[in-house]
């Protein structure tokens, strides 16, 4: 099963009303509502794209050591996942999905890192849930997804929403500001270009992590040149 294909599955059951979350379909008119005035702000069209340089980091792992774009892109090309929290499944499933796909990116001698604003806290907890082996970045305040054109603001209808579902943001990130990153992925050559780029406005989209070989493997082909 694809990981769209189950994301799809799981978005039927959620919005069917179904255990564990039991939502009113209320809840899902107002996340329909924000995810298409998202799209039609046109704010993905304006993220970085195949081509463009990607902004040098330095973030925050989870155990609290430094880790920075330079020394991952030194070892060979980089994929990085952009994703909202520990919170949202659809993320969740996309990690598991990803960290399934993780030997075919280490076999083309790529790293994998996945990024968030969510605080070291929860993305200990993040790999704890997911089993993961690759590590996740916290991105306080979101400031490297706005470098790279991913970061919005919430609505204060959608922050209402969220704090009636105990979804409390500020807590989970360590950062007062309601904002997230959209979904995003990115694959990064050593020159710090970016090969492929997939950002999507609706989070119940992500790309199957196969989609990325080839420009990992064209990456792979032109170190190895």
């Amino acid at each position: 099963m694809t990981l769209q294909s189950k994301l799809d599955a799981f978005r039927a059951d959620f919005e069917a009303g179904k255990p564990p979350y039991n939502v009113p379909y209320s809840v899902i008119e107002t996340m329909h509502r924000a995810t298409s005035e998202l799209i039609a702000s046109g704010a993905a069209q304006k993220a970085l794209k195949a081509g463009d340089k990607l902004p040098e980091f330095t973030l925050s792992d989870p155990d609290g050591n430094p880790v920075s774009s330079a020394e991952l892109l030194a070892h060979g090309p980089l994929v990085i996942s952009f994703y909202r929290g520990v919170w949202c499944p659809y993320c969740n499933m996309e990690l598991q999905a990803l960290q399934e796909a993780l030997p075919q990116f280490e076999a083309l001698g790529a790293k994998l890192v996945a990024i968030s604003p969510q605080n070291p806290v929860n993305s200990r907890k993040s790999v704890r849930q997911n089993n993961l082996t690759f590590p996740i970045l916290s991105d306080t305040h979101n400031d490297v997804a706005a470098a790279c054109g991913l970061r919005f603001e919430m609505q204060d209808y959608l922050v209402n929403l969220y704090k009636s579902l105990k979804n409390d943001l500020p807590t989970f990130n360590g950062d007062p500001s309601w904002t997230l990153p959209m979904p995003a992925r990115y694959v990064v050559g050593q020159d710090g270009f970016i090969l492929y780029a997939e950002v999507n406005p609706d989070y119940t989209r992500r790309p199957e992590p196969e989609d990325m070989l080839p420009a990992l493997l064209a990456a792979a082909t032109r170190t190895a040149a």
